[in-house]
């Protein structure tokens, strides 16, 4: 079956995923770490995204990220291909691949998900066993979101400012949100979500995608007798 084509709208948040190939690392150190994301933030202002939230694991990333056009993501992520694997496979002496052939999105519903998003990236870490905290790893958002540490990398966006009227009040609100996990059912749509392709909000939110798409944003289902609904779970 054909794939889809992506689901990417100017000014949407996204949720982006990418792997390293056969799930192998893709970076060596914190050296690789920091190239990384001085890449990133140069192809941000190239291609105009904003993100918000990000961690660096240590064989995948994660980012939530608006972008200014539809196409910016795909040649924000191209771009960093070219130049972080180059780079990368220099400095390691290696060639061939190292991201998997495609990354994984998903649009989010910026006033129901993009919280629940932000804290699920924050919290990868947590989850994988590496911390106790999310503040105990250097590489990811929580410390510019939680606690006001420069990161030039980070764009505010509007839902995580309604956390607060001054950046005091909403670090203090980031904190809170994330001191427990993300819902282990929310968590889960997350994830899913991302890995299918799919909408991750209300139905009117995926029929405003799909309208300003003017085509279906899901596919039938294995068998050809259900189509797939957007993802719509409960936020606590």
């Amino acid at each position: 079956m054909p794939r889809m084509p992506r689901i990417l709208l100017s000014g949407v948040p996204v949720h982006h995923l990418q792997r390293g190939n056969n799930r192998g690392p893709v970076f060596g150190d914190d050296r690789d770490r920091w190239l990384y994301r001085e890449l990133l933030l140069e192809g941000c202002h190239r291609f105009g995204c904003g993100v918000h939230a990000y961690v660096l694991m240590s064989n995948h990333v994660h980012l939530l990220m608006t972008p200014q056009r539809a196409d910016a993501i795909p040649q924000l992520t191209q771009w960093m291909g070219r130049k972080y694997v180059r780079a990368y496979n220099a400095r390691h002496d290696r060639t061939g691949t190292l991201w998997e052939g495609r990354f994984r999105s998903s649009v989010i519903d910026s006033a129901r998900y993009f919280l629940a998003c932000s804290r699920y990236i924050d919290q990868n870490p947590v989850r994988a066993g590496i911390v106790r905290e999310p503040a105990a790893y250097r590489w990811s958002s929580f410390a510019r979101l939680a606690h006001g540490a420069r990161d030039d990398l980070i764009t505010e966006h509007p839902e995580y400012h309604s956390l607060g009227h001054s950046p005091a009040e909403r670090q203090v609100a980031y904190r809170a949100l994330c001191a427990p996990l993300v819902d282990p059912d929310v968590a889960g749509g997350i994830r899913l979500a991302v890995r299918r392709g799919d909408v991750l909000g209300s139905a009117a939110f995926a029929d405003e995608v799909r309208a300003r798409l003017g085509r279906p944003i899901s596919r039938l289902a294995h068998g050809g007798n259900r189509r797939r609904e957007p993802f719509d779970l409960r936020v606590s």
